[in-house]
């Protein structure tokens, strides 16, 4: 029997995950439980990087992210599910692989400048920001992972990762796979200002809201701007509103909403309800399940500490056959 191609991908606790972070990645990650033998972690080292000086929350935005994954369908029956910060090995992969690292590769990650004057009003001029696409390699690399799911923006994090293991495997000895990029579209979602959902532009609606919150947030998001009034037309492929139609509502919904808009035949709160009962049906069972798991906190404790356990022995594994090579 073929073994499962095994991925690794993660995601950080900088704040509670919202329907962005469910589109864009979360529901993918259940698919892939189907086809992959799955690895996946909480970053909260990487949540340092960025959040340094405020790190009170990350335990709370951890354990609200467990809950959040296994709500929306992450078995751990079928996946590995582990705290970044619970397998050691990911800081000795790390500092092995800083010795190898030019500091010229890091330097050019587009990322890093981009970052730097998104965060101006932190200081991110760290040794540990600078560094931590190592950090994100040593993460792949001790799994060994055949796949890594990403989006085309993150391909230069990937393709880093591969140098990396190219430069270890031409130093020492073929330890590490070069993980290969597994591309996933994520449909663009938008905020309630119109603009990328994002917890920073407080436009998000979080996995965590309940329904009345919901429903108020959907109820004042933007529309056209040019449909001021009820009886003016308006055009579904400027509106932020359809955006979502197209993501969570069904086909006929979709398609009486591209018609009866353009000829005003439906208002916008009828619209945004339209896409509020969809977006509900959609959630119900992820919020039932999601009260539940919160009212069990040992299940979320015994999730953690199976999944840090196999991670941690595959970790092991691969640290003994770096050590081998560098003669360590």
């Amino acid at each position: 029997m073929t073994a499962r191609p095994r991925i690794l991908s993660g995601m950080q606790p900088s704040g509670r995950l919202h329907l962005g972070n469910y589109v864009g990645a979360l529901a993918n990650w259940v698919r892939l439980q189907e086809t992959h033998a799955c690895f996946y972690m909480v970053a909260d080292w990487h949540a340092v990087s960025t959040n340094y000086a405020e790190t009170d929350r990350i335990k709370l935005y951890t354990r609200e992210m467990l809950i959040d994954w296994l709500a929306a369908g992450l078995d751990p029956a079928r996946s590995t599910i582990f705290i970044q910060s619970k397998v050691p090995e990911h800081a000795v992969l790390h500092l092995l692989l800083s010795m190898i690292v030019p500091v010229p590769w890091l330097e050019r990650n587009p990322t890093y400048k981009e970052q730097q004057e998104q965060l101006a009003n932190r200081d991110m001029t760290t040794y540990g920001f600078l560094g931590y696409p190592v950090l994100q390699s040593a993460d792949i690399l001790l799994y060994r992972a055949d796949e890594v799911p990403v989006g085309q923006d993150q391909l230069p994090h990937l393709e880093l990762t591969r140098e990396i293991a190219r430069r270890f495997n031409h130093v020492y000895r073929g330890v590490f796979p070069e993980p290969k990029a597994l591309l996933t579209e994520a449909p663009k979602l938008p905020g309630t200002d119109g603009r990328k959902m994002s917890k920073s532009y407080n436009n998000a609606i979080f996995l965590s809201d309940p329904e009345p919150t919901v429903r108020e947030k959907l109820r004042t998001m933007v529309t056209d701007p040019a449909r001021k009034r009820r009886s003016d037309p308006g055009n579904p492929e400027v509106c932020p509103v359809f955006d979502l139609h197209k993501i969570f509502s069904p086909t006929s919904t979709i398609e009486r909403i591209n018609v009866e808009c353009r000829t005003a035949a439906i208002g916008c709160l009828d619209c945004k309800a339209l896409v509020a009962d969809a977006i509900v049906d959609r959630f119900k069972p992820i919020w039932e399940k999601r009260a539940a798991l919160a009212a069990d906190p040992a299940s979320i404790d015994r999730v953690v500490r199976e999944g840090t356990e196999h991670a941690q022995s595959v970790a092991r594994e691969t640290l003994a056959s770096v050590n081998d090579a560098m003669h360590l």
